[in-house]
C-alpha cells in the first residue's frame, strides 16, 4: 500500500456510544487529567493567547440576500480547534452549526462533530458524531469540581434549568457523590421538569426525594451541591438567573456552566470564585471586550468584568489547574462558598474524543473511510 493512502474512522453516534462515550466516570477523570496537562501549558487552543473558545460565525440581524439566513436564538456556526499533549498528543476540531428552531423538527438545538488530526500532517484519523461526546465533557467538568469542593456526604443538590446540561452535569455528580439522596428541580416548563423528573427515576433509583420547586430560592436553599444549566438571553445581566447570598447554607458549591448573578459584595468579599481555565476567560475578556459579562453570562466573565474595574484582584480568582497540581489548597477555609465556573472548551472535546476513538479502534467499532490512495495535487 502506498505511503500517500489516508483511511479515517467514521463513527456514528451508535458507534460513539458502543466506543464508551456515556462512561461518566472514566470521562471525569479524563477531564481532571486534561487539566493537569493544561496547568503545565501542553496544550493550544485557538485565538492570539491559545485560549479561545473558538470562531464563531453569526448572521445579520437582516440581509439583501434572500437565501442568508437571518440572526435568531442560538442561530450561529461555530469552529473549535485544539490541541492536547501528554497520551493524548492529539490535534483535533469541533464544529457545530446552531438554531433554536431546530426543535421544532425535534433535531438538537446544535448539531456537533469532531475531527481528529495527525498533529504532524494534519491528516485526519477520526470523523465523529459529537453531540453525546460534548454533552459528556460538559457535564464531566462540573463533576471535577465535585469530586474536590463537594461536602463528602453531601445529600442536597438542587437544578435549576432541567435540561441535557443537568442531566451530564447530574451524571457527574453521582459519579462521584453517589449518596445523593434528595433533588430539587426549578424549571420553566412542566414537560421539561418531568422529563428530568422520569430521568432520575430511571437512572438513578438510590436518589429517595424529587421535589419540584417554583422558585430558585426553594432550589438554593438547603442544597449541598447547586447546578445552574439555565439558558437565558444574553445582554442584560439583570435578566440572568439570581442567587441571594442569604438563601445558601455555608459549604454549599455552585456549579456555573451558563448564566448565574450574585451580589458583586459576596462575590468580592465571601465567595470563593474557581474556574476552570482562568485564561479562557481573559481571552473573552479580550474578544468580546468590556464589559463581557453582557455577552458571555458565566459568573468568572463577570469577576473579568470586576478586575477591570479594579474592584478585583486576580488573586481572588482561582484556577482549577492550581488545585489539581497543588499549588494551592483545595480549600482556603472551612465550609466556604465556592462560585465554579464552567466555561466549555474544545480541548475537552480533543480529550474525550481521542479516548473513545482509541476504544473504537481497540474494538472494532466503526467504518474505514479513503481520503485518497494518492493526493491528485501534491
Amino acid at each position: 500500500m502506498s505511503s500517500t493512502n489516508i483511511d479515517f474512522l467514521y463513527l456514528s453516534e451508535e458507534d460513539m456510544i458502543a466506543a464508551g462515550v456515556k462512561d461518566m466516570a472514566g470521562c471525569v477523570e479524563t477531564m481532571e487529567e486534561m487539566f493537569k496537562l493544561m496547568k503545565i501549558g501542553d496544550y493550544r487552543m485557538g485565538g492570539s493567547n491559545g485560549n479561545s473558545h473558538g470562531v464563531m460565525m453569526v448572521f445579520p440581524d437582516s440581509s439583501p440576500f434572500p437565501n442568508m439566513p437571518t440572526n435568531g436564538p442560538d442561530r450561529r456556526f461555530m469552529a473549535m480547534p485544539a490541541y492536547l499533549g501528554g497520551r493524548f498528543d492529539m490535534a483535533g476540531m469541533k464544529w457545530y452549526g446552531s438554531n433554536v428552531e431546530n426543535k421544532k423538527q425535534q433535531l438538537p438545538r446544535s448539531i456537533l462533530m469532531l475531527t481528529l488530526n495527525d498533529k504532524d500532517t494534519g491528516a485526519p484519523l477520526a470523523y465523529m458524531s459529537a453531540n453525546i461526546l460534548s454533552a459528556y465533557r460538559t457535564g464531566a467538568v462540573p463533576g471535577v469540581g465535585v469530586k474536590y469542593f463537594a461536602k463528602e456526604d453531601a445529600k442536597v443538590v438542587g437544578v435549576v434549568g432541567p435540561g441535557v446540561m443537568s442531566k451530564t452535569s447530574f451524571a457527574a455528580i453521582m459519579a462521584v457523590r453517589s449518596g445523593i439522596e434528595t433533588v430539587k428541580i426549578k424549571g420553566r416548563g412542566a414537560a421539561a421538569i418531568e422529563n428530568f423528573a422520569e430521568h432520575i427515576r430511571q437512572e438513578y433509583p438510590q436518589v429517595k426525594t424529587i421535589q419540584v420547586v417554583e422558585t430558585v430560592e426553594k432550589a438554593v436553599r438547603g442544597s449541598d451541591i447547586v447546578c445552574l444549566c439555565t439558558s437565558s438571553p444574553t445582554g442584560d445581566p439583570k435578566e440572568y438567573p439570581y442567587v441571594s447570598e442569604e438563601w445558601i447554607q455555608p459549604g454549599t458549591l455552585f456549579l456555573c456552566p451558563a448564566a448565574a448573578r450574585f451580589d458583586d459584595d459576596f462575590i468580592l468579599n465571601r465567595a470563593r470564585n474557581v474556574t476552570d481555565n482562568i485564561q479562557l476567560y481573559e481571552a473573552w475578556e479580550e474578544e468580546c471586550g468590556y464589559p463581557a459579562y453582557n455577552t458571555v453570562p458565566i459568573p468568572a466573565v463577570h469577576c473579568m468584568d470586576l478586575i477591570h474595574e479594579g474592584k478585583l484582584k486576580k488573586e481572588q480568582v482561582d484556577d482549577l489547574g492550581d488545585i489539581l497540581t497543588g499549588k494551592i489548597p483545595v480549600h482556603r477555609q472551612e465550609n466556604e462558598i465556592i462560585i465554579y465556573s464552567v466555561g466549555g472548551m474544545p480541548v475537552e472535546d480533543v480529550a474525550w474524543g481521542t479516548v473513545c476513538y482509541r476504544n473504537a479502534l481497540e474494538k472494532g467499532i466503526g467504518t474505514k473511510l479513503n481520503l485518497w490512495k494518492a493526493p491528485a495535487l501534491a
